[in-house]
C-alpha cells in the first residue's frame, strides 16, 4: 500500500484537536502536531495543548518537545518532522498531521529553501539590536541589503526581518537570492482536509475557548512566563495581551477581550492563507463520517 500523510488543518478554535483524535483512532495511526506554539513545553494553557488523557489515548509528536529558549523555525520543523514521518511509515501506512500553522504546513508539503546555518552570536546581536533600537533601523538596513525581499516581506514581522538580515550579513548575499520557491517532491501522498464553518459559529468557538483558558489558569501561566516575554516564542496571542495586563497597561477584562479579538483576527488570516491552496478539501468540523468516507475513497478506490 502507498503511504499517506493526512493533514487536518483549519483556523484556531475550529475543533481540530477533538476531530483528530477520532480520525487517528479510526485509521489506527499517530498524530504529528503542526502548531508552532504547542511545540514549547512551557506554554500549555495558552496554546490549548491537549490534556494528558487525550495525549495518552493517541500518541502525539511535537507537543512540548522543545523549550521556549530554543531557536526554532519552519526549516527545523521540516527536517525533524520528515525524519519522524520516515520512522512512523515503517509501521503504518497513514499518518495524521494536524494544526493551523500555515508556514509549518507548507514546510512539510512543499519544503523550505535550503539556507545556511546562522551563527548564534550574530543572531543574538541582531536580537539585542531589535530590543534596544526597535524595528525601524533593521527595516532600513534590510532595504539596503536586499531591496527585493524588503518589497515583499511583512515589515511588521520582526522574526522575518531578523532572519533575512542574518543571512545577508553572514553570506554577503541578498536573502532573496536563496529563495528558489521550488516545491520539493515528497516520497508519500498528501491529503489535505480543511475545516471551516459559519463565521459567527467560528467566533463563538474562539470566544468560548478563551474563556476556558482563563478558567484553567492562563493568567497564572502568563505570570510565570513574564520574565521571558522578550523571547520570540512568547510573541503569541494570549500571552502578549496578559503581559500588557501585568505591566498595568490594561485591565484583566480588557486583556481577555483583546485575546478574543486577536484570536479572531488570526483565524481570518489563517483562512485567507488556506483558501489560496486548491489542494485543500473543505468540510464542516461536525462532518466526521463524511471526512472518513472521503479519505477512504481516495486511498482505497
Amino acid at each position: 500500500m502507498s503511504k499517506y500523510l493526512l493533514i487536518l488543518l483549519g483556523p484556531t478554535g475550529i475543533g481540530k484537536t477533538s476531530l483528530s483524535i477520532d480520525l487517528a483512532g479510526y485509521f489506527g495511526t499517530e498524530i504529528i502536531s503542526c502548531d508552532s506554539r504547542q511545540i514549547y513545553r512551557e506554554m500549555k494553557i495558552g496554546t490549548a495543548v491537549p490534556d494528558r488523557r487525550t495525549i495518552e489515548a493517541v500518541p502525539h509528536h511535537f507537543i512540548g518537545s522543545h523549550s521556549i529558549h530554543d531557536y526554532y523555525n519552519a526549516s527545523k520543523f521540516e527536517f525533524e518532522v520528515l525524519e519522524r514521518i520516515e520512522d512512523l511509515f515503517q509501521k503504518m501506512d497513514i499518518i495524521l498531521m494536524t494544526g493551523g500553522s500555515m508556514m509549518y504546513i507548507d514546510a512539510i508539503c512543499k519544503g523550505i529553501d535550503d539556507l545556511p546555518e546562522v551563527d548564534l552570536a550574530l543572531r543574538q546581536s541582531l536580537v539585542k539590536r531589535f530590543q534596544t533600537e526597535g524595528i525601524e533601523n533593521l527595516q532600513n538596513e534590510l532595504r539596503e541589503l536586499d531591496p527585493v525581499y524588503y518589497a515583499e516581506v511583512d515589515l511588521k514581522n520582526p522574526k522575518r526581518i531578523l532572519h533575512a538580515l542574518e543571512i545577508c550579513m553572514m553570506t554577503s548575499l541578498p536573502f532573496s537570492s536563496f529563495r528558489m520557491n521550488q516545491q520539493k517532491k515528497r516520497p508519500f501522498n498528501i491529503i489535505k482536509i480543511g475545516l471551516n464553518c459559519d463565521r459567527n459559529d467560528l467566533y463563538g468557538r474562539i470566544n468560548r475557548r478563551v474563556d476556558v483558558m482563563i478558567a484553567e489558569g492562563l493568567e497564572k501561566e502568563a505570570i510565570s512566563l513574564y520574565p521571558f516575554r522578550h523571547l520570540n516564542s512568547l510573541n503569541t496571542v494570549g500571552y502578549r495581551e496578559l503581559f500588557d495586563f501585568i505591566d498595568g497597561k490594561v485591565t484583566i477584562q480588557q486583556a481577555i477581550e483583546k485575546i478574543k479579538a486577536n484570536s479572531r483576527r488570526y483565524a481570518r488570516k489563517q483562512l485567507t492563507w488556506f483558501r489560496q491552496d486548491p489542494e485543500i478539501n473543505w468540510f464542516s468540523p461536525d462532518n466526521k463520517d463524511e471526512i472518513i468516507a472521503f479519505v477512504n475513497n481516495l486511498i482505497y478506490n
